[in-house]
């Protein structure tokens, strides 16, 4: 988490001071109970002190707010309103609902076939992000949520902005990501298979061959399971290409299908 103003860095440091935040932040222009506060940074064992204390970290974030944009300026931004508080900003001042924008309008833009422009969008939308969601934020149960959603919507994008990626024929630029996005969700078989698919492309069949293994290995290990029926198939479809003579290799286009249909089921969470 990073806050910003003018070019200055003032992101509180005290770690509830942050946690209570994070939560304003992620219900920002919501009245947030106070309740649900004190529910965040203590979960089912709150001390007899708990609603003080909170009330000490809001002021603590107006003093900040204070410092950084003039006393009449935060009185505008952290507000008390009925049963809480009211963190109120602009959607554009906050990243995560810019990333959200950004990927709802390339989603839309690929659905209706606009390849290019979705595309772009959805690379806008992913060098938003910095790492994990709130990495260096003590995370209660309540931003738990907010993190998991955030992550599984970053996945989902990241899917599309290959998908796209790959309709633009960028198999080989693809590559070293599809190795790298496979190792750090390694039960997501649609990235398995957009490598495999990838590879294949780019010519070297062998390597989706070997792609295709080490997700059944991994699938096997962690949940005894095979892979996806579609995912056999396009193994299948690979080890009954005929080999050509070395003479007719060299230059001649390599043809798949598309992704096939059912392979982006996810079997990872964030």
């Amino acid at each position: 988490m990073e806050i910003r103003h003018g070019g200055e860095v003032c992101t509180p440091t005290a770690p509830k001071t942050r946690q209570t935040l994070a939560l304003l932040l992620f219900r920002a222009n919501q009245a947030v109970d106070t309740s649900a506060v004190i529910d965040e940074l203590w979960c089912d064992n709150p001390p007899r002190s708990s609603m003080t204390t909170m009330q000490t970290y809001i002021y603590q974030l107006r003093k900040l707010f204070s410092r950084v944009t003039g006393e009449d300026t935060q009185q505008k931004i952290l507000v008390s309103q009925p049963p809480g508080y009211c963190l109120r900003i602009s959607e554009d001042q906050l990243d995560a609902k810019v990333f959200e924008r950004l990927a709802t309008e390339g989603r839309e833009l690929l659905a209706t076939g606009h390849v290019e422009q979705a595309s772009r969008k959805l690379h806008e939308a992913l060098k938003l992000w910095r790492g994990r969601t709130l990495a260096d934020v003590s995370a209660g149960r309540l931003l738990e949520g907010h993190i998991v959603h955030l992550e599984e919507l970053r996945i989902t994008t990241l899917e599309l902005r290959c998908h796209a990626d790959l309709q633009l024929g960028a198999h080989r630029e693809l590559v070293p990501e599809l190795r790298s996005l496979v190792t750090e969700y390694p039960l997501n078989e649609w990235f398995h298979g957009q490598l495999i698919t990838a590879l294949h492309h780019a010519g070297r069949r062998g390597e989706a061959l070997q792609a295709y293994q080490n997700l059944r290995r991994v699938l096997d290990t962690e949940l005894g399971i095979e892979p996806s029926i579609a995912l056999q198939s396009l193994q299948r479809d690979l080890l009954a290409e005929p080999r050509l003579p070395a003479s007719s290799r060299a230059g001649r286009p390599l043809s798949l299908r598309g992704p096939a249909a059912g392979t982006n089921g996810r079997a990872s969470a964030a």
